[in-house]
């Protein structure tokens, strides 16, 4: 019998987090004000709670993760990483497939990775409420979780499309104490503003951030998390991607690619940082990596966008980040894959990609949606549609190793299940799924308004 998955014991959950801030070539670009200069802890803390902004602009090799927060992680973590046989078989592949599968969380995604923390550090901070924003309801959902876990009241501005898509994803988070409402609302400034333009607005990730860090920033005691793009979320879930490290290590191989989803770059970040981090080091097992960060084709921040200060929200609020963006103004098509609707990324993961250490690639809906059903009869798990962007490149990486003779071994991480995605996938099954064109007008007329910066 071939060994399928292979696992950790629970001592061997990770000790610390990993920070490639300090193996990069050349620094992070700094987050700049509304006056084009860096943008000051004290500004930042109207928002974040020190030991947060601590590990944001932290350029510490190893951040020492609290043991409180270790045993919550312990309720899930270690997380398997799995061989996909079957799939490897019904492809005819000699390549070998292995996925690192956070479905397992109490969430069923990897957001508690970092949900975790977020509210373990408000906590000590003396935080009396948290805000956020939640686009597939992964986020959301996981800041719920974590929130129960200490006593933390939480308030999610869910993207509008995603609320009534997933109406399970709100009961997740309603059922762990949380309140949700569609954005945009009628509560803030910027919902105001954004239904005062389109009272029939669909919403984004960016127009949902501004209503949370607008509320967190008008009331002492509220602070707003983030699920993504920022530097401590991408650290916090190093831990995928250093366990996978380990399991690796324990059956004598090591990955040729590595494929991960990329909206705002969290769990790309996640399973590809710590491994980028030997090919940094010069370490000859990593010598010819290749990290791909995979996008859905409409809403293609990486491969189509500018590399260019921009707002992390759709009303300017957040400091200005450099990093590939779209315009903070553009308003993604309504793809069932909620998660990646962003018009941003990650700096980190922008910078890589800027600096050519790692590639990115975008895919259409449909295409994913026949991975994700592909993978789900080989393997059994259904897939969040996120996470079929993954498995739609390591299926053609796959075939093109069929083609060639290559036995890599590839590596992918499963972000999450799809048991609240299943209305996508009827869509899809039926036939009435379909794939949105690359809005290059819209781009265009967007990426005129990005702030005037230097």
């Amino acid at each position: 019998m071939t060994p399928l998955h292979i696992h950790l014991e629970a001592d061997e959950i990770p000790k610390h987090w990993y920070n490639v801030v300090a193996d990069m070539s050349n620094p992070p670009a700094p987050p700049l004000g509304p006056d084009g200069k860096p943008v000051t802890p004290e500004a930042m803390g109207a928002i974040f709670p020190g030991p947060i902004l601590e590990q944001e602009m932290s350029a510490q090799r190893w951040i020492e993760i609290p043991e409180e927060v270790r045993q919550i992680y312990a309720q899930w973590r270690p997380s398997p990483l799995i061989r996909a046989l079957r799939l490897e078989q019904a492809l005819g592949t000699p390549a070998k497939i292995f996925y690192k599968y956070e479905g397992v969380s109490p969430a069923g995604s990897h957001k508690p990775n970092s949900a975790v923390p977020q509210a373990y550090f408000n906590k000590l901070a003396g935080t009396k409420r948290l805000t956020t924003e939640t686009g597939a309801g992964q986020w959301g959902s996981s800041i719920a979780y974590a929130g129960q876990m200490f006593g933390l009241p939480v308030r999610v501005y869910m993207v509008k499309v995603s609320f009534q898509q997933k109406p399970f994803r709100r009961s997740m988070m309603q059922t762990w104490g949380a309140e949700v409402f569609a954005s945009p609302t009628d509560r803030t400034q910027a919902g105001r503003n954004a239904l005062a333009a389109d009272p029939n607005s669909m919403g984004s990730l960016g127009l949902a951030i501004s209503e949370a860090v607008e509320e967190a920033a008008a009331n002492p005691g509220v602070c707003y998390t983030l699920g993504s793009v920022l530097n401590h979320v991408a650290m916090h879930q190093t831990v995928i991607g250093l366990e996978a490290k380990k399991q690796f290590a324990k059956i004598g191989l090591y990955p040729d690619i590595i494929f991960g989803p990329c909206g705002g770059g969290s769990s790309f970040a996640g399973i590809a940082f710590p491994f980028l981090a030997d090919k940094m080091a010069g370490e000859k097992r990593a010598q010819n990596l290749r990290c791909v960060a995979v996008e859905p084709s409409s809403c293609p921040t990486l491969t189509k966008g500018a590399y260019a200060y921009d707002y992390g929200d759709a009303s300017g609020y957040t400091p200005i980040m450099k990093m590939y963006t779209l315009g903070h103004d553009f308003m993604p098509p309504g793809i069932h894959a909620g998660g990646l609707r962003y018009h941003g990324d990650s700096p980190l993961v922008s910078q890589l990609l800027f600096e050519r250490q790692i590639e990115a690639i975008a895919v259409p809906q449909v295409a994913t949606f026949a991975a994700g059903v592909q993978f789900a009869q080989a393997e059994g798990i259904i897939p969040a549609p996120e996470s079929c962007h993954g498995i739609r490149a390591a299926i053609d990486e796959a075939l093109r190793c069929k083609v060639t003779g290559e036995p890599k071994v590839i590596l992918f991480c499963l972000t999450g299940h799809g048991h609240f995605d299943m209305a996508s996938y009827d869509r899809y099954l039926s036939g009435q799924l379909e794939d949105y064109d690359y809005p290059v007008d819209a781009i265009n007329e967007s990426l005129k308004n990005l702030p005037k910066v230097g």
